[in-house]
């Protein structure tokens, strides 16, 4: 017998601080110890699925019902919802593509670092010799970044979950996790705009047209200097408008569009589609610079039985919250309707 198939589970391995339920397996199961073997690329959640013969995609996936077969293979479960519904979120989620760095938290309790220098600060003069050199001030926010619970109950009767495909449940999850993906895109989209106290609006830049034109984009990548445009959120009708910009019109970037989907890149920027955005606003910003994400522990599933109405409840939540690290890394095209 493999160690692998000797390995006690239970529910309460999902309770280890700090740690994920995936991450207390390796623990006990390292994925190294498989070099070189037919397990080799399997970590140690998967080998516990290939232990209990459990499919969970493709044609020839299993029931439900067929994580519930022993008290051991019972408490996979969980970590399997875990998994579906991180892929949906990946799979819908533009916070990369806006967030710096990310900041994994054990409290609901957290002040981020500011730092403000003025054009001054930021262009490192040369120091004379025994002149004092400029300071960075670096300091920690006088406010907590509010952090959001975002998440779903999933109720199902135990008849409709016993007899279902795992593969069918996994896109029912993966669109949960999609759900929790875009709440926190508005989520980030907030901050930028008004900052994590609610009080710091991004820097305005006005068109001086109905539309935005060419001129307009150019001011809008100026502004920020010295930092970079690269990247660009707008809605579905302002999308529209950036697209119909003539300077824009590339045959190549059409073509592009069409066959993969990837927007036009207008000055070198990322253009994001953020429907929920206001149609009269284009948010630009250095997304190297901009936006922190922080996180109380990652995907969180809670799963239990009512016994006397025959329902399996699941309760998928994740817990984060944003604050701008730079406040002049970020700035708002807007113009009138």
């Amino acid at each position: 017998m493999a160690f692998y198939e000797s390995v006690k589970l239970e529910k309460g391995m999902y309770g280890t601080p700090g740690k994920s339920f995936t991450e207390v397996l390796e623990s006990l199961d390292p994925t190294e110890n498989y070099a070189g073997t037919g397990l080799e690329g399997l970590d140690a959640y998967q080998r516990q699925l290939k232990r209990f013969d459990i499919r969970v995609s493709g044609t020839d996936s299993d029931r439900i019902e067929k994580f519930f077969q022993t008290a051991d293979s019972s408490a996979l479960f969980p970590e399997y919802v875990n998994r579906a519904v991180r892929q949906g979120m990946e799979l819908a989620n533009l916070l990369p593509n806006l967030v710096a760095t990310t900041t994994n938290i054990g409290s609901m309790d957290y002040r981020t670092i500011t730092s403000n220098p003025g054009r001054d600060d930021k262009a490192l003069k040369p120091v004379a010799e025994g002149a004092q050199i400029p300071q960075t001030v670096v300091r920690t926010q006088d406010h907590l970044v509010k952090l959001q619970k975002r998440g779903r109950m999933l109720v199902a009767s135990y008849e409709a979950l016993r007899f279902q495909k795992l593969d069918l449940f996994t896109v029912t999850l993966r669109q949960i996790g999609a759900y929790i993906a875009r709440a926190q895109l508005a989520d980030a989209v907030e901050v930028l705009l008004r900052g994590d106290d609610g009080q710091s609006p991004a820097g305005a830049v006005q068109t001086a047209g109905s539309k935005p034109d060419y001129a307009d984009m150019v001011n809008l990548w100026g502004s920020l200097a010295p930092y970079s445009l690269n990247t660009m959120l707008a809605s579905t009708a302002t999308v529209k408008d950036i697209l119909s910009i003539s300077e824009f019109k590339d045959a190549n970037a059409g073509l592009n569009f069409q066959g993969t989907g990837k927007l036009a890149a207008p000055l070198g920027a990322n253009l994001l589609h953020v429907p929920d955005l206001a149609d009269n606003q284009i948010i630009g910003l250095d997304k190297t610079c901009a936006l922190e994400m922080v996180q109380a522990g990652g995907v969180r599933t809670d799963y239990d039985k009512l016994i006397d109405r025959q329902l399996e409840r699941a309760a998928i939540t994740a817990i984060a919250g944003f604050a701008k690290i730079f406040d002049s890394a970020v700035k708002v095209l807007s113009y009138p309707f």
